[in-house]
């Protein structure tokens, strides 16, 4: 191939670097400038701080609880989303009747808006009036407010991500599974190995690219969680909810700290893709132990 068709060829990249620089680069490039400035979101005048903001992240409490909650989100569903699904995925990889539609309804959820799945929600958990409450209710058993305690509304929101996003790992999984050869299968099975051993040094080791995909997107989903919360919670009850992302959202808004809810931003951001280079290498090295 020639340069001129190489240079002809690289014209075709540039709507999509236009796209990434319009809509990526150039608000994370202005979150970092205003993350130096003391501003109320509104007033044309801007008070140049310094690391002001980012040293006040660390002396707040809300900060850092919304900190620990965003990491909560994240790993505890990824780790219960790799879970049920692979679980899901090798159900449904035998043959049954009505295999399609449990498939389907497993992934319905993730067809759902969060915004709008957490205001479903919202009506099972409910304290008065909640479909779970009146359950107990039946039972003669006491209600409990799910969501007027920060640990267990977590708690919620944690299993209502879990539930949601389960759909996508369960296809990713499936998508693998169906891509190992049956003749390792039937080799292993012929020299007598068990389900578990099958699963274990066959079928797991696979998997490893399948799973790799599965936990970036599940963790960045979750540590990036925002319109569930929104919809159950909106950061309470005392603001022991927020994630990163609600906060930020509540500082700019409510407290009209622009400058502070930047400084977050950027940390946040920064935090998302080093977490995600880090697990994404560990992957790929065991990819090439493998």
């Amino acid at each position: 191939m020639t340069g001129t068709r190489k240079r002809k060829l690289n014209w075709f990249y540039m709507p999509a670097v236009i796209i990434m620089l319009a809509f990526i680069a150039y608000p994370l490039c202005y979150a970092v400038y205003l993350s130096f400035f003391k501003w109320n979101g509104y007033s044309v005048n801007k008070d140049f701080v310094g690391i002001s903001n980012y040293v006040s992240m660390f002396k707040d409490k809300v900060f850092l609880s919304s900190l620990r909650n965003t990491l909560i989100y994240g790993f505890a569903c990824t780790f219960f989303q790799q879970v049920i699904g692979l679980s899901m995925a090798m159900f449904l990889n035998s043959k049954f009747k009505g295999r399609g539609m449990v498939r389907t309804v497993m992934y319905m959820p993730a067809m759902i808006s969060g915004l709008v799945m957490g205001y479903i929600m919202y009506f099972f958990f409910q304290l008065k009036g909640g479909v779970i409450n009146d359950i107990m209710a039946s039972l003669g058993m006491a209600g409990y407010d799910w969501l007027g305690n920060g640990t267990s509304a977590i708690a919620v929101i944690v299993f209502i991500n879990t539930w949601q996003f389960v759909g996508g790992s369960m296809v990713i999984y499936l998508a693998g599974i169906q891509g190992v050869s049956q003749a390792y299968i039937e080799a292993a099975t012929g020299d007598g190995a068990s389900a578990w051993e099958r699963f274990r040094h066959i079928i797991l080791p696979l998997l490893i690219p399948a799973l790799s995909s599965s936990v970036i997107y599940n963790l960045i989903g979750g540590l990036k969680l925002y319109d569930v919360i929104i919809a159950l919670t909106d950061g309470g009850p005392a603001k022991k909810t927020h994630s990163l992302a609600t906060y930020i959202a509540n500082r700019y808004f409510d407290a009209e700290r622009a400058g502070y809810a930047a400084a977050i931003g950027v940390f946040s951001f920064v935090m998302i893709m080093v977490i995600s280079m880090i697990v994404n290498a560990y992957f790929r090295k065991k990819e090439v132990e493998l």
